[in-house]
């Protein structure tokens, strides 16, 4: 194992860490993780296929869950290669170039994840309190433009952060606590003041996954409102049955980040299998529980993959 003596390495090469603690045992740890990128990008990879597939999920409320998958398949492929690499040859190295590239696609796809959720909740609250207008709404071409402003959203914020990033001086340890770059990560190895790099993050967060939680909250209240008004009970029941995938895809996504990232914030003293674990659950447990939520949830996606399966087989 390389001695992390600051003064050898050139200030572009990081190491990555896999499990801190269990480095004889990473050829193991390797299967369940293993096991979980193949769920996951197996999982997202069918709902796209059946979504793009049958006529019958082109509507709008599966247009979105096809651009969820999407930003999950997304972040699995983002830390795949250093993930594995990791527990399998032990090659942690990774350039300042590469490790900031890793940091755009990775922020970029959680973004955008969050951008979808919010659009996702949009799209239930349409149907359940304005149901006759539904149609006319969530057009086609609306659905489209919806789809490039999330992607826009999603990645313009992040060039000037990643440009901040690269002015910084790093004289410390070059070791990241994690086996993916991460910007909060990399940032904390600098020697400079990072007061500009910390505030625009926290900007960024605000403006992004913050005004799109409010928001989801937000939609979430005027729907039970709605919901609350209808006097049947089995119509309420139903009403409230088409936002449970969407309930619990919020929340395993929500939930992980905000963890991640007050580690980060107030966790200095934490110990470093803590942080990797964190952040390990914040990047694999939503794309591995979306499609098998919305397979399990929703009866449509569920015909329709048990549909291709048979076909398939005959």
């Amino acid at each position: 194992m390389p001695s992390f003596n600051q003064s050898i390495f050139h200030p572009a090469v990081f190491f990555l860490t896999g499990i801190p603690g269990f480095e004889t045992y990473h050829a193991w740890i390797s299967i369940p993780f293993c096991c979980l990128y193949a769920i996951a990008i197996s999982g997202n990879g069918m709902i796209l296929f059946v979504i793009l597939t049958e006529s019958s999920l082109h509507e709008p409320m599966y247009y979105f869950l096809s651009m969820l998958s999407f930003t999950d398949l997304g972040l699995c492929l983002s830390t795949l290669v250093t993930v594995l690499c990791i527990f399998w040859f032990n090659a942690r190295e990774i350039s300042f170039d590469a490790c900031i590239g890793q940091m755009f696609f990775i922020h970029g796809f959680t973004f955008m994840e969050s951008s979808v959720l919010l659009a996702m909740a949009f799209d239930r609250f349409i149907a359940i309190c304005n149901p006759l207008r539904y149609a006319t709404i969530l057009t086609s071409s609306r659905i489209i433009k919806v789809g490039f402003a999330i992607v826009i959203r999603g990645t313009t914020a992040l060039v000037p952060l990643l440009l901040l990033l690269k002015r910084l001086s790093f004289c410390r340890s070059h070791v990241l606590h994690h086996s993916y770059c991460f910007h909060p990560d990399v940032m904390k190895l600098s020697c400079t003041d990072t007061k500009i790099n910390s505030a625009f993050g926290l900007a960024i967060v605000i403006s992004t996954a913050g005004i799109d939680s409010v928001l989801i909250l937000l939609s979430y209240v005027l729907i039970i409102h709605s919901v609350l008004s209808i006097a049947s009970p089995e119509e309420r029941k139903k009403a409230f049955g088409t936002c449970v995938s969407h309930i619990s895809a919020v929340a395993i996504f929500y939930i992980p980040m905000i963890s991640l990232s007050l580690v980060h914030r107030f966790g200095k003293h934490a110990p470093p299998l803590v942080h990797t674990l964190i952040a390990n659950v914040y990047l694999l447990i939503p794309p591995v529980m979306n499609p098998i939520i919305y397979s399990v949830k929703t009866k449509q996606i569920r015909k329709a993959m048990l549909k291709t399966f048979s076909s398939k087989l005959i």
